[in-house]
């Protein structure tokens, strides 16, 4: 049921739909597992790295809710619930406790890639079926590459 009408046909609807919640769901995962690194961080590099998993926390909540409404205009209601989020989410998770700040920079490349490659499904996905919703989620996606580059740089030797 949907109570917000669309001038996207049904099955553009649906396409751009089920993209926007698997993006919606790593997005607030995402935000949560930074903010799980940012409190549980420990290492020499802490301060540099504890700020920089603040920032992918701004960018994901920032996009999380872009994408949401973006999922409301086109009448579809969009889940951030934390059962949603725990059901669907795919991206790789942190170990529970303290965590090396070498460890997180490792995590957090391959987490980040991970939402990545799978944002970047979502934008192929809706080329055809919505190149605005598209154009949110490169957005989104480019964002997110920034972020994994920075710690790809961070772990470099």
């Amino acid at each position: 049921m949907s109570v917000i009408s669309s001038s996207l046909p049904e099955k553009a609807r649906t396409i751009t739909g089920e993209a926007l919640q698997a993006a919606l769901v790593d997005l607030v995962d995402l935000s949560l597992l930074a903010k799980q690194a940012h409190w549980n961080l420990v290492g020499p590099r802490f301060r540099s790295v504890h700020l920089q998993l603040d920032e992918v926390v701004v960018t994901a909540r920032e996009h999380t809710d872009i994408v949401a409404e973006r999922a409301a205009t086109i009448g579809v209601s969009p889940d951030g619930r934390a059962t949603a989020i725990a059901e669907d989410s795919r991206v790789p998770q942190l170990p529970a406790g303290w965590v090396r700040d070498t460890d997180v920079v490792d995590k957090f490349v391959e987490i980040l890639q991970a939402v990545t490659e799978r944002m970047r499904g979502h934008v192929e996905a809706t080329a055809e079926a919505d190149p605005i919703s598209q154009d949110l989620l490169i957005d989104a996606t480019a964002a997110l590459e920034k972020h994994a580059w920075m710690f790809q740089a961070e772990r470099a030797d």
